[in-house]
């Protein structure tokens, strides 16, 4: 039995349920995880109790699941006779859900564990069915947080594609020319699109893609997922986190980092100075068994200490927000580096990105991704911090 099947029959006798049921395509990290299979319609994924898994997809997709999936198992809607519920129902919704309580009902199955996320349709028509359905936390969030050799690889691949795209936005700012306080570039003013472009384009360079990727100035940095779409300003504070993923192996990275073209006022410089020094602590404490919390309350206390609004005391200013968070097939995924118990594991990946927000005067934010190993951690980003280019 793998490690998989044991953590899922570990789940099912914690839940009382004799399997656990999914469904998702291409935009469920779970379903992939486990099949590692991705189709852009509705598939679904089975284990009973016995560690028995089964893949359920449409009939055209099954040669090229017997090739990619690690579910040996196959059934399709052909075999479970979709077209025939398709006549007899009249509606694709329904008629799936019916595949579904026969694929249960040849398994012998009468209580069934399903995500949080479960289809409320798919779980009425079953309920109705006469099978019971009990929604629970997905069992492979916490295996994912453990990275494979293999994982690593994929998140270092996007990673590297990262710090290019980073490298080419840098780069091009710090070439911008400063005119009555904006940046232009090449005769145009300098725009937040025009350097989203430059970012897109060398991640696809490397197959890979970001889709929220953000670039933020003056004022708007302020605000840790603002925007800027048009004219970069000099002398005020540039925003720049890119969270990539490879196309291909579907694992994501993340960093930010923080720039300035022209002078900066010696508040930025103070908390850009601050932001660095709290990121640094928090680096130098990561390491299997410490708590996440102590490594994020480490960064409150230099902020403090510095005078600066943490919202551990309460403040809507300053650092508003957790220190990190995992990194895998999601961008935000387990384990989270904030107000909570977790303990770091060998073979987490996490981001620690502290930074410092204020209204009247912008945002400063650094972000590093690193691999928690047996005696601390190994730093995934390369790329240099330079505040002012």
């Amino acid at each position: 039995m793998t490690e998989l099947e044991f953590s899922i029959k570990q789940t099912l006798e914690e839940a009382g349920t004799d399997a656990y049921l999914m469904t998702g395509n291409l935009h469920n990290s779970d379903i992939y995880y486990v099949t590692h299979f991705l189709a852009s319609d509705d598939f679904t994924y089975l284990q009973t109790g016995a560690g028995e898994e089964v893949l359920f997809i449409s009939e055209m997709e099954k040669g090229r699941a017997k090739i990619e999936s690690r579910v040996s198992s196959i059934k399709t809607t052909q075999d479970l006779g979709y077209r025939e519920k398709m006549k007899e129902k009249k509606d694709p919704s329904i008629a799936y859900a019916a595949c579904l309580s026969e694929l249960l009902a040849g398994e012998g199955i009468k209580k069934v564990a399903v995500p949080y996320d479960f289809p409320v349709f798919y779980s009425n028509y079953l309920k109705e069915a006469g099978f019971s359905t009990v929604p629970i936390k997905s069992p492979f969030r916490k295996i994912r947080s453990l990275k494979k050799p293999e994982e690593l690889e994929a998140i270092k691949y996007a990673q590297m594609a990262g710090e290019k795209a980073m490298e080419a936005a840098i780069g091009l700012i710090a070439g911008a020319e400063e005119r009555d306080g904006l940046l232009y570039h090449e005769g145009e003013v300098l725009t937040g699109t025009k350097v989203l472009s430059v970012i897109d384009h060398t991640l696809l360079d490397y197959g890979c893609e970001a889709e929220e990727t953000i670039v933020s100035c003056g004022k708007d940095t302020a605000n840790p997922h603002g925007t800027t779409d048009g004219p970069l300003s000099a002398n005020a504070p540039i925003i720049l986190d890119i969270f990539p993923r490879s196309k291909k192996k579907r694992y994501f990275a993340d960093m930010t980092r923080t720039v300035l073209h022209g002078e900066a006022l010696e508040e930025l410089k103070k908390m850009y100075e601050t932001v660095l020094a709290a990121q640094k602590k928090a680096l130098e404490m990561i390491k299997p068994g410490m708590q996440a919390a102590e490594v994020h309350n480490a960064v409150c206390d230099v902020f403090e200490a510095h005078g600066y609004d943490t919202y551990r005391s309460g403040a809507k200013v300053g650092f508003i927000h957790s220190t990190g968070h995992g990194v895998g097939l999601d961008v935000h995924e387990l384990p989270s580096v904030g107000e909570n118990g977790v303990l770091l594991e060998a073979g987490n990946v996490i981001t620690i990105e502290p930074g410092l927000y204020y209204p009247e005067i912008g945002g400063i934010r650094l972000e590093d991704m690193v691999l928690v190993t047996e005696n601390g951690c190994q730093n995934l980003t390369g790329l240099e911090k330079r505040f002012v280019l």
